[in-house]
C-alpha cells in the first residue's frame, strides 16, 4: 500500500510510520519542520498543504492517517486558563487541518479509492462530557463531525472514512501516567485501519475495535 501520515515524527505517528515500513508498505511521513526523512507540512497553512499534494503528485494513495494533532489546554482553569488563540489553534490543527489536507490529496486518493483515517478522541463523544479541556473536546468533536459527513460525501467515490481514538499513550501529549504505549496503540490502530471498509465508512472506533459513541 501507498500510506501518507501526518505528523509522523513522534509518537503515535512515527509507530504507525514504522509499523507500516517494516511490513513493506511505501510510506510517506509528514511533520511540521521535515527533514529525517519526512517531507515538510504544516496542516494549518494551506499553500504548505498544497506543496504536500504536488509533492505526492498523481499516483494513488491507498490509505490518508490524518494524525497531526495539539492538545493545549491540558489543565487549563475555566477561569484564565482560556485565551483565543487556544481555540484556535486547536480548531486549526484537529479540525481545518485535517479537512486542508484530504481536500488537497482527494485526487490521489480517488485514482486508488483510498481510505481515511481520521485520528480523533473518545474525548470528542457526547457521552464522556465531566468538563475540561475545552478547545481540545471541541477540537477533536469537530473532526469527529467532519469524519463522519465525509464518510456520507465520499462513498459514492468509494472511499471509505474511519475515525479512531488511539488509546491513552504514553506519550509527550499523553504523559507517562497514561494506560497504554504506543505500540499497543498502534498494533490496534493498524488493524482497525486494514479493515476499514464502504461497508463501516463513518465508523467511530476505538483502538481495540471498540464501537464508540458519538
Amino acid at each position: 500500500m501507498r500510506i501518507l501520515i501526518t505528523g509522523a515524527n513522534r509518537g503515535i505517528g512515527a509507530g504507525l510510520k514504522a509499523a507500516f515500513e517494516k511490513r513493506g508498505d511505501e510510506v510517506i511521513g509528514t511533520s511540521r519542520g521535515g527533514g529525517d526523512g519526512l517531507l515538510r507540512c504544516d496542516v494549518t497553512q494551506p499553500e504548505s498543504v498544497a506543496a504536500l499534494r504536488d509533492a505526492v503528485g498523481a499516483d494513488g494513495l491507498d490509505l490518508l492517517i490524518c494524525n497531526s494533532g495539539v492538545y493545549l489546554d491540558k489543565g487549563a482553569p475555566l477561569e484564565g486558563g482560556y485565551d483565543a488563540q487556544i481555540f484556535q489553534q486547536s480548531f486549526a490543527v484537529n479540525a481545518t487541518g485535517v479537512f486542508l489536507t484530504i481536500e488537497a490529496l482527494l485526487p490521489a486518493l480517488r485514482a486508488a479509492k483510498g481510505r481515511i483515517a481520521i485520528l480523533s478522541s473518545m474525548m470528542a463523544s457526547d457521552s464522556r462530557a465531566p468538563g475540561g479541556s475545552l478547545a481540545y473536546r471541541a477540537s477533536k468533536a469537530a473532526a469527529l463531525n467532519l469524519g463522519r459527513n465525509l464518510a456520507r460525501e465520499l462513498e459514492g467515490c468509494g472511499i471509505a472514512v474511519g475515525i479512531y481514538h488511539p488509546g491513552w499513550v504514553r506519550t509527550e501529549m499523553g504523559s507517562q501516567a497514561a494506560d497504554i504505549s504506543v505500540s499497543e496503540s498502534v498494533a490496534g490502530l493498524v488493524q482497525r485501519f486494514d479493515a476499514l471498509s464502504l461497508s463501516d465508512t463513518g465508523c467511530f472506533e476505538s483502538y481495540d475495535g471498540q464501537r464508540l459513541e458519538f
